[in-house]
């Protein structure tokens, strides 16, 4: 019984660790590599036109979507998270949802 345990188990050691999911840096990487080609608006500049909108509401940071190429800008007012989702490419609010 110890020998059918342990075979599998030292199969599963040897084997690579491969991530399931792309993680953070992954969508960091992404998003700084479509700022190189032109097809998104830089960060800073999507900020300069969410945050005067968002007055009274403490700015927590953005997340990057590489798939729908789009920012998550999210703030907190009230104790109520706000969600900001821009397009990249144009620096569009898509939709605030809160």
């Amino acid at each position: 019984m110890k020998k059918s345990f342990l075979l599998p188990l030292a199969i599963a050691l040897c084997l690579p660790a491969v991530p399931a999911v792309a993680g953070p840096g992954d969508a960091q990487e992404k998003a700084r590599k479509d700022l190189r080609s032109g097809s998104v608006r830089p960060l800073r500049e999507i900020e300069q036109r969410v945050l005067p909108m968002m007055r009274g509401a403490q700015y927590l940071g953005p997340e990057y979507d590489p798939v729908a190429q789009a920012y998550r800008l999210k703030f907190i007012r009230d104790g109520r998270v706000i969600f900001v989702d821009v397009d990249a490419r144009s620096g569009e609010v898509m939709r605030t949802l809160q």
